[in-house]
């Protein structure tokens, strides 16, 4: 295992206390139990909208504290959700009076704290929502999808709606509909390591790909002999395409996203593909994103996701947004 790491079991609380020293004009970080909150939390007024997933996905989801995205994001250990007492505390810490929305990944052990974290909330008199997102559609059935790209997308678009004044119900709304109008599908070229495992999770030859790969590793819908990018990029956008059933003429955000271990040069050549791709079926890209913005530790691959996009959701993406891995607008 070749990682720039001490002990694994300190590998998870070292990036934390390397974010803060990277971002104090951001960012706090609390270790007991871990959360990163906005350093202006909370803000009086505010909805305050906290998500959270297993560490190794980064930027996802501390990468995405600040203003006009999250107020606070709760990291569990290395593809571990976070336990109640973490949403808990984060709320504490940032809801400002106005309500709490937490942003939820469809993998069973988040949904299930997040549900015991929504209780112990509101026993405390707190008002939360929760919007779940389920985007992968290398998962044919609807509610069983994992919770992919889709969640950078839907986080811009509930906290550029709380950062505007906007109340709970509204946000959630915002929120909802960015995850009901959102897909993803991803590739994985290699496996990733787990520092506390030390060897690959799952085995894949060299002279193969893995088509709809979680991430986590979980498997994909086929494994095929590697194929050149245009290949590939067409596979993705052909099975998202299918499942989003949009008209010619409809406005996408198309995101690539990196598995951690995929250069920003193969990145760039995926785009050209995909963003030829989409203009042939009549749609028009009028945002995208490139660069790695949910990883898999040190997987190599990508992931396409697209967003349907309206007139209310373009203005909520190009609203300002400072946080350590997103910034425009400011």
């Amino acid at each position: 295992m070749q990682k720039l790491i001490n002990e694994p079991a300190d590998a998870v609380v070292e990036s934390l206390e390397g974010l803060q020293l990277a971002y104090p004009h951001l960012l706090r970080v609390s270790f007991s139990p871990h959360y990163v909150a906005r350093v202006d939390a909370p803000v009086r007024g505010k909805v305050s909208v906290i998500s959270g997933s297993g560490s190794g996905h980064e930027p996802l989801n501390v990468g995405y504290v600040g203003r006009g995205m999250l107020d606070a994001a709760c990291p569990g250990a290395i593809f571990t959700s976070p336990t109640p007492d973490q949403y808990l505390a984060a709320t504490r810490a940032v809801e400002g009076g106005a309500g709490v929305l937490y942003i939820v990944k469809n993998y069973m052990g988040g949904v299930l704290n997040t549900e015991m974290a929504l209780e112990l909330a509101r026993e405390e008199g707190y008002d939360v929502a929760s919007v779940l997102v389920k985007d992968d559609v290398a998962v044919e059935a609807a509610h069983n999808r994992r919770g992919m790209g889709a969640a950078v997308l839907v986080e811009k678009i509930a906290g550029a709606a709380a950062e505007a004044g906007r109340p709970l119900a509204e946000v959630t709304r915002l929120a909802q509909r960015a995850s009901d109008q959102a897909r993803s599908m991803g590739v994985a070229l290699s496996s990733c390591t787990v520092p506390s495992v030390g060897r690959p999770t799952f085995d894949l030859p060299a002279d193969q790909m893995e088509l709809g790969v979680g991430i986590h590793g979980e498997p994909g819908r086929l494994r095929l002999p590697l194929a050149k990018a245009d290949t590939v990029v067409e596979m993705l956008a052909e099975a998202i395409l299918k499942d989003m059933a949009v008209r010619p003429g409809t406005s996408v955000l198309a995101m690539v996203s990196g598995l951690g271990a995929t250069p920003q040069h193969e990145l760039f050549i995926v785009f050209r593909r995909l963003h030829a791709f989409l203009q042939a079926h009549g749609l028009v890209v009028a945002r995208c994103l490139v660069g790695n913005y949910v990883t898999s530790l040190d997987m190599a691959g990508c992931m396409v996701t697209l967003l349907q996009l309206d007139p209310e959701l373009i203005a909520l993406w190009d609203a300002p947004v400072h946080t350590p891995a997103l910034t425009w607008g400011v």
